[in-house]
């Protein structure tokens, strides 16, 4: 358990929690406790899915400019491929993940919520990449997967002018996908990732692996993908069972193991 960031699991559900008070700077420090928690959520069998939370008032408020006004072209030449894979150890969790957002979500708060497979959004949330209002981009995926889930001109008006997006228009535009009122994000979050806790583990492994390595390539590698990951499900017990729970007493009433 690290300092600034803790990994809480319930009943199937793990949520790494941000806590660095007052508004979740994303450190240095930080940056590494959120890759040592989403290595723990991945090896942790008891670990069906993932909330990443920051509390009832803000996601993260983005990065820890004070430390980053004192690096220079070389400190962060050094630094830049760990930022980027410290928020990547999230988007590669191989469970469902979301992103129960309050508060702001602003630069690197934005990005990691990015890594997310869903968003959860309170009513009063604020999100946005302001970083070309400091002189720079986006450094821990912003740019890339942004410009994945909303399309070119849309990421594009948002990086270049630096504006806030508040939660309806985050919606509408798909940057999240549910919004609730603020009391509501961490508990429907939770309830969203429960769904997942008697699922068919390889099978929720084998879809992510496959929308999200599938969506970098070309169609025809993307097909390869899905049908290897396909095929290689028919080795688990958990294909057998959910086939002969279907025969014998239909859809929806499978028990899986997770194996």
């Amino acid at each position: 358990m690290g300092e600034f960031v803790r990994l809480e699991v319930a009943d199937g559900v793990a949520t790494i929690r941000l806590d660095r008070p007052k508004m979740n700077a994303l450190d240095r420090q930080m940056q590494e406790e959120i890759r040592a928690a989403a290595a723990e959520a991945t090896e942790r069998e008891d670990v069906k899915a993932v909330v990443v939370y920051g509390g009832e008032r803000v996601f993260a408020a983005g990065a820890d400019i004070k430390e980053m006004a004192a690096m220079s072209y070389t400190d962060m030449v050094q630094r830049s491929g760990g930022l980027q894979s410290a928020f990547t150890a999230v988007a590669r969790i191989p469970k469902p993940v979301v992103a129960a957002v309050t508060g702001y979500a602003l630069g690197g708060g934005c990005e990691l919520a990015l890594c997310a497979d869903v968003r959860f959004a309170a009513e009063d949330a604020t999100l946005g990449q302001p970083e070309i209002l400091l002189g720079i981009i986006p450094g821990a995926g912003g740019t890339q997967r942004l410009t994945r889930l909303v399309g070119p001109s849309t990421a594009k008006d948002i990086i270049f002018t630096g504006r806030f997006v508040k939660a309806d228009e985050a919606l509408r535009i798909g940057l999240v996908d549910r919004v609730v009122p603020a009391a509501e994000v961490y508990e429907q979050a939770v309830a969203w990732a429960g769904q997942f806790a008697g699922a068919a583990t390889y099978a929720l492994r084998a879809a992510k692996e496959a929308v999200d390595r599938g969506s970098e390539v070309d169609l025809e590698t993307g097909l390869e993908i899905e049908r290897q990951q396909f095929a290689a499900l028919f080795a688990t017990r958990d294909r057998s069972t959910g086939m002969t729970s279907f025969m014998e007493s239909g859809p929806g009433k499978a028990r899986f193991e997770g194996a």
